[in-house]
């Protein structure tokens, strides 16, 4: 069966997206600087993902679902997240986001970018509101990586031509488990597994490390 050039795989929050989005809804009801620290504790591997994840949303009981939208209007892409994306699909690769965030907010990236998966986190909602907790089981570090197993599996697309970008500790195994692991302007511990590094804020310098790796044709 043939497959296509390749998979790549990306975080959302602070990577395809400049947000934290649990950060920015806690600012909703003035909860943003206890969420904020625990989510920052968290990227830099202090915490264990899924229990900051449970600490955090609990901190949003209460908001309408309906404030959300203000968050992302106009969603708040990180430059060159669209070109990225297109120059990729242009060169036959599956593109994906696998991301600890939510589910609301992955989805209508999703249909930004022309998307071909999207793994997140459902919030529970209630009567309008979010309840403070999380629907299902937590896609998490391990879940991120079986992800992008899974997924390349499932297009039939080789492990060696697989990709991997990312910016906290809650990426670290999905980067090792892709054949290019890339760190978007991410924590140093992140850097340190990363094969490489993005220090500015344009996404499009991606495809210069997947033409080093030989996975893009210099044409693109």
């Amino acid at each position: 069966m043939k497959h296509s050039s390749g998979l790549i795989v990306f975080d959302m929050d602070s990577t395809l997206i400049h947000i934290e989005c649990i950060d920015e809804i806690a600012r909703l009801n003035n909860r943003y600087t206890k969420v904020s620290a625990i989510t920052e504790a968290a990227m830099r591997g202090e915490i264990d993902f899924a229990e900051s994840l449970t600490q955090r949303v609990a901190c949003l009981e209460g908001i309408k679902e309906s404030d959300l939208e203000s968050l992302f209007s106009p969603i708040p892409f990180n430059p060159g997240a669209k070109e990225l994306i297109q120059a990729l699909q242009a060169a036959g690769w599956k593109t994906a986001l696998v991301s600890g965030g939510f589910t609301w907010f992955a989805n209508r990236v999703q249909a930004a970018l022309n998307l071909d998966a999207v793994i997140a986190n459902q919030l529970e909602v209630a009567d309008g509101c979010l309840t403070g907790k999380v629907l299902g089981d937590i896609v998490d570090a391990k879940v991120k990586a079986e992800q992008l197993q899974q997924l390349a599996g499932h297009w039939n697309i080789p492990s060696d031509r697989t990709v991997a970008v990312g910016d906290g500790a809650n990426d670290a195994l999905m980067l090792k488990a892709a054949a290019v692991g890339i760190a978007f302007n991410a924590k140093p511990a992140l850097q340190a597994i990363a094969d490489y590094s993005v220090n500015s804020n344009n996404l499009l310098e991606i495809l210069g490390y997947l033409k080093q790796s030989e996975l893009i044709e210099p044409v693109i």
